[in-house]
């Protein structure tokens, strides 16, 4: 196997642990534990699945330590194509990590609140349970901002695989659509929240066919066999 079509290989391997750690802890856990509008049956939920949360908190932190060692392996895969461009790449889905890791904090603020501990006997736990319920919304906050920059790193990524000529080109195309998508989500949900709902559903649409198809090639198919030479070229 070329270099080419190796470090295509793992970068698909990497896309498929950043989708599924992402998709468990992201979207799964929380609309699995937490009820909308209701502190009492989400602290429940929380506390009788407790383990389920910790898991998910782990989950979110591994989705973002890979993000690390994909962005580097797309950037190996890419910069040959216009190295600008892979540096923005590169530097946009950087920014987003911080966010990423700061951001579970908050789930971590969270369950101490729901279950209780010593030195915040003082407080009801009414009291402790709306706390906690804070600390999931600025979570969900949080995830908002991240998006941002992964909408924006989608960008570059699709203009590279366009131009690449060793990745089909409508592969481009979607990751270009899955910025705006992104984007969209996003924006909606900081600006028109009450909106936010019915934007997500056309937004996953974007999201999920850029990423799944992209993670999917790389994955299966690999990158056409040609060196890193020939690609500069």
């Amino acid at each position: 196997m070329n270099s080419t079509n190796k470090t295509a290989r793992v970068a698909g391997a990497l896309y498929l642990l950043n989708g599924v750690t992402g998709y468990f802890s992201i979207m799964y856990v929380p609309s699995t534990l937490i009820v909308s509008g209701n502190t009492a049956a989400t602290a429940n939920n929380i506390l009788a699945h407790e383990m389920l949360f910790r898991v998910s908190i782990v989950s979110e932190l591994i989705c973002a330590a890979d993000f690390i060692f994909l962005l580097r392996a797309l950037y190996r895969l890419l910069n040959g194509v216009n190295k600008t461009h892979a540096s923005l790449m590169l530097t946009l889905g950087l920014v987003s990590l911080p966010i990423m890791f700061l951001n579970v904090l908050n789930e971590i603020a969270a369950l101490a609140l729901f279950r209780g501990a010593d030195f915040l006997s003082v407080f009801e736990k009414p009291r402790l349970d709306a706390l906690a319920m804070l600390f999931l919304h600025l979570h969900g906050q949080g995830i908002a901002v991240a998006e941002i920059f992964w909408g924006l790193y989608f960008f570059p990524f699709g203009v590279l695989v366009f131009k690449s000529g060793f990745l089909p080109r409508i592969l481009g195309v979607l990751l270009i659509a899955a910025c705006f998508g992104y984007l969209a989500d996003s924006l909606t949900w900081l600006l028109l929240p009450s909106y936010g709902d019915l934007v997500n559903r056309f937004a996953r649409i974007l999201m999920g066919a850029g990423e799944l198809s992209i993670m999917a090639w790389l994955l299966i198919k690999g990158a056409k066999v040609r060196t890193f030479a020939v690609a500069a070229a």
